[in-house]
């Protein structure tokens, strides 16, 4: 399948540590790092934007140039000169990582404060991708007129994919959270949650918990992923499970969920099954966690 994409939210400067305790200098951002890995994924033909807003530094132009250079499209970012891009520091400890975060100032909050270019970023899309992170970034009083373009969007037919990808900290009180995932997952066609996450912000009891309350918001295709452990999937009337081989050697687990999310996606949209979809994401996401970095040279 060809067509166009947009993956919107936010990319920051990621400063990821090395095997020298020094630390090197990269961009990343959930739902920029499924567009880079989709840029790679999709055949030829197909247009794989992001969406964001930058400052107009230096560093937004080394962004901005990183993002081209990756075969992600730029053309639709905003450009603000009374902000700058977010960054964060990755700590690993065994593989698993923990992040401390710098975007009090980051322009990319303000992606969604001018709703004609918002709109005019949407036009002709055939896949909008968005995430949890998107919508606790953005204003509060843009995330309605955000959800209504989105809607728009599908109404156009453009498949919206959502990963709620919770992180209580960036939100003023879990309710706030909770409702606002709620009503992202209620535009969405593909919803790709983590049942930790789920387990612990909805009380979900299990993976098929998780599945049946956003099949009853009517998403039609909902991956729960899952760690290490099985993946539970619905899209309409047909069901699957898969268990992830075990990666012996984890070294980053940084964009896990982003990558597999890009690898579910090209293979559905490929014609593939949901099981064999599940399993080219989780195949692709045990290639990103042995090396370090949210952006990995993958196999093809």
């Amino acid at each position: 399948m060809t067509g166009s994409m947009v993956s919107i939210g936010e990319c920051m400067v990621e400063m990821a540590p090395t095997q020298d305790g020094l630390y090197s200098r990269g961009f990343a951002g959930d739902t920029f790092n499924t567009a880079w890995y989709l840029a790679r994924l999709m055949p030829e033909g197909t247009t794989v934007d992001y969406y964001t807003a930058v400052g107009t530094d230096g560093l937004s132009d080394r962004m901005i140039a990183f993002m081209g250079d990756g075969g992600v499209g730029t053309s639709h970012i905003r450009r603000l000169s009374d902000r700058t891009v977010g960054l964060y520091m990755i700590e690993l400890a065994n593989g698993e990582r923990s992040f401390i975060y710098w975007r009090g100032t980051s322009a990319a909050k303000r992606l969604a404060s001018d709703r004609a270019a918002l709109a005019e970023a949407l036009v002709g899309r055939s896949l909008v991708l968005f995430s949890g992170i998107t919508m606790a970034i953005i204003d509060a009083e843009d995330r309605d007129a955000f959800l209504s373009a989105l809607q728009t969007a599908r109404g156009n037919g453009a498949t919206i994919v959502f990963d709620p990808n919770m992180r209580a900290r960036l939100w003023p009180d879990a309710q706030t959270m909770r409702d606002t995932i709620t009503a992202a997952a209620s535009v969405a066609d593909i919803v790709l949650p983590s049942f930790d996450e789920d387990q612990r912000e909805f009380g979900d009891t299990d993976p098929q918990a998780t599945i049946a309350r956003y099949r009853a918001l009517g998403v039609g295709c909902v991956v729960v992923k899952n760690g290490a452990g099985v993946v539970y999937a619905q899209d309409g009337d047909e069901m699957a499970t898969f268990e992830p081989v075990a990666v012996k050697n984890v070294v980053d687990t940084t964009a896990a969920g982003d990558s597999f999310n890009a690898g579910f996606i090209a293979a559905r949209l490929g014609g593939a099954g949901l099981r064999i979809s599940i399993e080219k994401g989780s195949r692709l996401a045990a290639q990103v966690v042995q090396k370090r970095g949210a952006l990995v040279d993958i196999a093809d």
